[in-house]
């Protein structure tokens, strides 16, 4: 396990409480889950994605992770409409632990109301929730 130092929480995403990120670039956003969740996670085995055209709201699931030590849910940071899925990960799920936040991300959406992500942490503040 890493310490929080050892973490690595990039400045250009935000971050929920539920520890997925999310990066919008105009009206569409990439979705992953951060350095910290695949860390308490471990090696991630399988992971469940929705279908390209699928809607959900913010804090909807969305999908599940599947570790050696647990089922994990996966959770909307913003409300959107898929656009494009990470098929990599239905072969090499480890991405997600190799490279959280490039080769790991896992949906690509059309964001439905971009003022949710304002409402998100930024690396400091999730920095501070982690330490509780």
């Amino acid at each position: 396990m890493k310490e929080l130092n050892e973490l690595i929480l990039p400045e250009d995403v935000k971050y929920s409480t539920d520890h997925e990120w999310v990066k919008v670039s105009g009206d569409t956003a990439k979705i992953g889950i951060s350095d910290y969740a695949q860390d308490q996670l471990g090696d991630i085995v399988f992971v469940e994605l929705p279908g390209v055209g699928d809607s959900f709201a913010q804090g909807d699931e969305f999908g599940t992770l599947e570790s050696v030590k647990a089922v994990s849910e996966l959770y909307m940071p913003v409300g959107g409409e898929v656009t494009a899925i990470n098929a990599e990960l239905e072969d090499a799920p480890e991405l997600v632990n190799n490279d959280p936040y490039g080769e790991g991300w896992m949906i690509e959406i059309k964001v439905a109301d971009a003022s949710q992500a304002d409402a998100l942490m930024d690396k400091d503040a999730y920095l501070e929730s982690l330490k509780g």
